[in-house]
């Protein structure tokens, strides 16, 4: 699978692991032409704690998507989540040699591998150098510099960091299973790739992904992301609430969450009731609709009470920082009932949920536009589109290379003109001495004659 115009992507969840393979459309968007599903067993909150379960479960998902697509993966872009992801502003500036050049994605590119080199907690290193906006010679509220001249390049920059540990061990799994790991992505960022419009984006918007054992959030204006946070805990513990709450096994309660569950407490009467079948022929659990729907709703509460102190602590509320195109919802979790009126009711801010079919060619089936692949979705996304812009990279340097090798060879063959010129007029020089002391022998020799 050499193909520069396909990519893979793999989500690596709390509860499931998906792997996706994908490629551009002759109209840009993306084609899935390919996807596995296996059951996530060694991560927990977003971290792997199990190695080999997390390997065995890598390999299955790849196998599938080899087999509904027919292709050999070879190299991947994972997803990175987990309650040690952090995020902080840092400035950040460069004194360029030359003011009289325009300023090139190279010295932008050096200005981000500076941040690169902050010294971190022990233990930790940077995922992402995301530049928020930029200031040349003091000129500040810049967001695109290439092209401008300057001395000083000035940036505030939006630094996502993760554990040391966490990353290896997800690189160790990749590997392990016989892949190579081609980049690593924040999952909230992936999520956005997948479900925002660039509209969304501009006006201001939170997107919150909640997953099986995270929530994440990743909040977007003028186009740029401003914040990113990892929530520890997602759709898994509201599956263990009922699994408590109603006295019953994980996997019915999972099953309750999914068919019956609702966020909203009054939507269901109390006499709604639904029959569990017990365990190894004992009694079956009569469980009430309404006690169910108010577990549910006392623990998405909490999620998004603390999604919501994030945004925040983001300080959605100052004019310049206002959110104006409010909450995107996706991720599993977005597929509960009511989650929107219930976000609605608690922030005050509109919301909708998002399904990834932006950026999805239009025959697309439903199960890969439902909001539970929307990471996966954005990672072939964000691959795809890097890809793209290191072909362009390479092609553009391969014509400069061509161009100098053309001067050079112009230049060779100017070179080698003038010494043929050179060596012709000697030549002629040389013709011309013999000619004339010849001519001059001739004219002596009728002098004498006469």
């Amino acid at each position: 699978m050499e193909n520069d115009n396909i990519a893979v992507g793999l989500d690596i969840g709390t509860t499931k692991i998906v792997a996706m393979i994908g490629r551009k459309n002759d109209y840009g968007k993306m084609e899935v032409l390919g996807i596995g599903k296996a059951k996530s067993l060694g991560v927990h909150r977003g971290v792997v704690n199990n190695i080999t379960q997390t390997i065995q479960s890598i390999q299955q998902a790849v196998q599938d998507a080899e087999t509904s697509s027919g292709m050999k993966i070879k190299e991947v872009v994972v997803g990175i989540a987990g309650q040690h992801i952090r995020s902080l502003q840092h400035s950040d500036y460069i004194t360029r040699p030359n003011g009289e050049d325009v300023i090139s994605e190279a010295d932008i590119d050096r200005l981000c591998n500076q941040v690169h080199k902050l010294v971190m907690l022990p233990g930790e290193e940077i995922l992402h150098v995301l530049p928020q906006d930029f200031k040349v010679d003091g000129q500040a509220e810049i967001k695109e510099p290439i092209g401008m001249y300057g001395a000083r390049l000035e940036a505030n920059f939006h630094v996502v960091v993760g554990q040391v540990s966490s990353i290896r061990n997800v690189g160790r799994c990749i590997k392990s299973a016989g892949l190579e790991l081609s980049a690593i992505t924040l999952e909230p960022l992936a999520s956005a790739k997948a479900v925002l419009s660039q509209e969304e984006k501009e006006a201001g918007v939170a997107l919150i992904d909640i997953g099986g054992g995270t929530t994440d959030l990743a909040i977007f204006k003028d186009g740029i992301i401003r914040h990113t946070a990892v929530i520890p805990f997602g759709g898994n513990v509201i599956t263990e609430d009922i699994k408590e709450g109603c006295s019953i096994i994980e996997k019915q309660a999972e099953l309750l969450k999914i068919k019956f569950g609702s966020a909203w407490p009054g939507e269901n009467k109390d006499n709604e009731i639904v029959s569990i079948p017990g365990l190894r022929g004992r009694e079956p659990k009569e469980i009430s609709l309404k006690n169910l729907s108010k577990i549910i709703h006392a623990r998405v509460i909490e999620i998004i009470e603390q999604v919501y102190m994030e945004i925040k602590n983001y300080g959605h509320e100052e004019q310049k920082k206002k959110l104006i195109a409010g909450i995107v919802l996706t991720g599993g979790g977005a597929q509960l009932q009511h989650i929107k009126q219930l976000v609605e009711y608690i922030t005050g801010m509109d919301t909708r949920i998002g399904y990834p079919n932006e950026h999805l060619a239009g025959d697309s089936d439903a199960e890969t536009t439902s909001p539970m692949y929307a990471t996966a979705v954005g990672l072939v996304l964000n691959s795809l589109e890097s890809k793209e812009k290191s072909s362009l990279m390479k092609r553009f340097s391969h014509e400069i290379e061509s161009e100098v090798r053309e001067e050079k060879a112009d230049a060779a063959e100017t070179e080698k003109e003038i010494k043929e010129e050179k060596v012709k007029e000697k030549e002629q020089k040389t013709t011309k001495r013999f000619f004339d002391k010849w001519a001059e022998k001739f004219k002596e020799f009728l002098d004498n004659a006469e």
